[in-house]
């Protein structure tokens, strides 16, 4: 089956999620990108120009394109009988850009940024090898001549540890979406990572991430996880498995279907059947203990 956008779908959901301060975002790909969380009571307001998104003190998120991608939905098993969630927005892998050269070079005026008073800000792309995003410094004032200095050279582990000290924002940029991260960044809440072990690897996601052949996620929303320390929130459980039953793998969500039911079913020794069915046994005690299905 040949993945297709679902635009109009995709905009109530991203609307709905936007609404909900427990929800994270991520933009960029394995090894390197950035992450949005808000606080319940931080303020939040809209980037300028009418894009949906978000913009808090501590950073931002645009997502002015993010209803064009392809959604897949899925779950990852974890350890302690756990797993986590996520909806990835992907891009066809023909369609994305090569890699940036691998060094620092200066970009000119953030004219996307999500604040208008921040579009005089000077980027600095850092050369980092990745496909999916493209991770940027923004800078004002004497930071412009200290990043200009570096122009050339490929940034390393100290150029990444001095970017607070200039004032930087990390931009991780693909398309016109965008998360942004003033520096320094704190968990939880907005923040840039960069590994460089893992991101020599050159892959477009984690082995255990069912992502259809053809389609690289560049964007990922993290819905609100049913697992609290206030016991199983059977709500969260809905409102994913109902994205999961639209965008997820036919064949994922039908074999963890009959798991849930209680059949005998046969998991083909595919990692991620292996890891459905993980999934499945895990959710099957909370759903019992909670006297719920799934």
């Amino acid at each position: 089956m040949i993945r297709q956008p679902d635009p109009g779908a995709l905009r109530a959901v991203i609307r709905q999620f936007l609404a909900d301060p427990d929800t994270t975002w991520s933009l960029g790909g394995y090894g390197a990108g950035a992450t949005f969380r808000r606080g319940p009571g931080e303020p939040a307001a809209a980037p300028c120009g009418g894009r949906p998104g978000l913009v808090t003190p501590r950073g931002a998120l645009v997502l002015a394109e993010a209803h064009t991608l392809v959604p897949v939905a899925y779950e990852t098993a974890l350890g302690d009988e756990t797993w986590s969630h996520a909806l990835a927005l992907c891009r066809p892998v023909a369609a994305l850009p090569p890699c940036p050269s691998p060094a620092v070079s200066e970009g000119g005026p953030d004219a996307e940024a999500a604040r208008a008073q921040d579009r005089d800000g000077v980027l600095f792309c850092l050369g980092l090898p990745l496909r999916q995003a493209r991770l940027l410094a923004r800078v004002r004032g004497e930071a412009v001549s200290t990043l200009r200095a570096a122009c050339g050279r490929p940034a390393d582990a100290a150029l990444w540890a001095a970017l607070p000290g200039l004032g930087a924002t990390l931009v991780a940029a693909q398309g016109r979406d965008r998360i942004e991260v003033v520096l320094p960044d704190a968990h939880p809440g907005p923040h840039a990572q960069w590994f460089d072990k893992l991101l020599r690897q050159g892959r477009l996601h984690a082995a255990t991430a069912p992502i259809p052949v053809g389609l690289a996620p560049v964007l990922h929303l993290h819905p609100p996880h049913p697992l609290t320390e206030r016991g199983f929130e059977a709500g969260r459980h809905a409102a994913f498995q109902a994205l999961l039953a639209r965008w997820g793998d036919p064949a994922l969500v039908a074999l963890k279907r009959r798991i849930l039911a209680g059949e005998d079913a046969a998991v083909p020794d595919r990692r991620p059947a292996r890891g459905a069915a993980r999934v499945a046994f895990a959710q099957r005690r909370w759903l019992g203990a909670a006297g719920g299905a799934g």
